[in-house]
Order: C-alpha cells, then structure tokens, then sequence
C-alpha cells in the first residue's frame, strides 16, 4: 500500500479530465454497439484495473450481453510487471462464443495477449479487446485493442481504474506520477 496516497496526488499532474474521459466512454460505445449489437456478446471485465471502466461503459451498451469477469495480473500492487498469474478465470464458458475483454489500459500488452491467448484456446469463436487508455510505450506491442479509448504519453498513471500501489482505482480523471 503506498505510504501517503493524499501526498502522491498533491504532487501529481492531472493529464485527462473527467470530461474528457466521459466523451471517450460514449464514443467507444456506439462503436461497440455498431460492431456487437446483434451478435448477444460475452463482456469479461478484467479484475481489477477494468471495474471503473466496465462501471461507466456497461450502463451505455443498450443490447442484450452476458457479464463475467477474469482476474490476471502481472503487477501485484507493484509499479513493475512479472510474469501473468490467473487468479480467477470467468465462470460463464466461453466456447463458440463472441467474447469482449474490457480492460484500463494497454501498456506493454503482455496481461492482455495472455488473456487474449488463453480465451481462444478455449474456444472462444471471436475475441475482442476494449481499454480505456492505450500508453504510447514507443515499441510494439503483441496485441492492439479492436476498440480503444485515449493515447497517454509512457508515463506511470493512474485514475478511472489504474491504479497506483493498489490507490487511486477511484479517481474520475486520469494522472501521471510527476517525472
């Protein structure tokens, strides 16, 4: 747990408004609804990073879907990445099924490629990617949503979902650490 959340967003600087990031999640619902509208999709929200997002975007998804979830992480309330670990896997199968993973960001891709990977080996017929926030890392990365929400510049954020040591999930607006 970080020692002085309060202290951390004081010196921190504010890069997506709430606004801003209200305006991202309507547009990237009509296009998830143009796209998916007929086909009765499976949504996995991704543990814990998506709960803000899948909250906010869920509500403006105006056709019929099933929900689940799946927990992988490579972070453990830790500012570096380790190897995936699947802590929960969705309930709900997902063979011959169209499947939309919701995610907060996609950093480097390796979690996201991971769950990608494993939802199609276990039969899923489509699997499609939703995050809010795709970080501009300046290398490529294994896997590129279908749907994706802003750009942020490679630095260390948090906000609507990411967090920072395990704070911060809640915030409306998105930050970056001060470099």
């Amino acid at each position: 747990m970080l020692k002085d959340p309060r202290a951390l967003l004081a010196t921190s600087e504010k890069i997506v408004d709430e606004k801003t990031i209200q305006k991202v999640i309507d547009r990237m619902a009509v296009e998830i609804t143009t796209q998916l509208s007929e086909l009765n999709p499976l949504v996995l929200s991704v543990m814990n990073g998506a709960v803000f997002f899948a909250g906010q975007l869920l509500p403006r998804l105006a056709f019929p879907l099933e929900c689940d979830y799946l927990h992988a992480t490579r972070y453990r309330n830790t500012t570096q990445g380790h190897g995936v670990e699947w802590i929960a896997e969705p309930r709900t199968p997902v063979a011959g099924r169209v499947v939309l993973v919701l995610d907060d960001i996609l950093d480097e891709g390796i979690t996201l490629a991971a769950i990608h990977a494993r939802l199609m080996e276990q039969g899923a017929a489509t699997c499609l990617v939703a995050v809010l926030a795709v970080k501009n890392i300046g290398q490529p990365q294994p896997i590129l949503p279908d749907f994706a929400g802003i750009t942020l510049p490679n630095r260390y954020v948090f906000g609507c979902g990411m967090d920072v040591r395990g704070a911060w999930r809640n915030l409306p607006a998105i930050y970056a650490i001060r470099e």
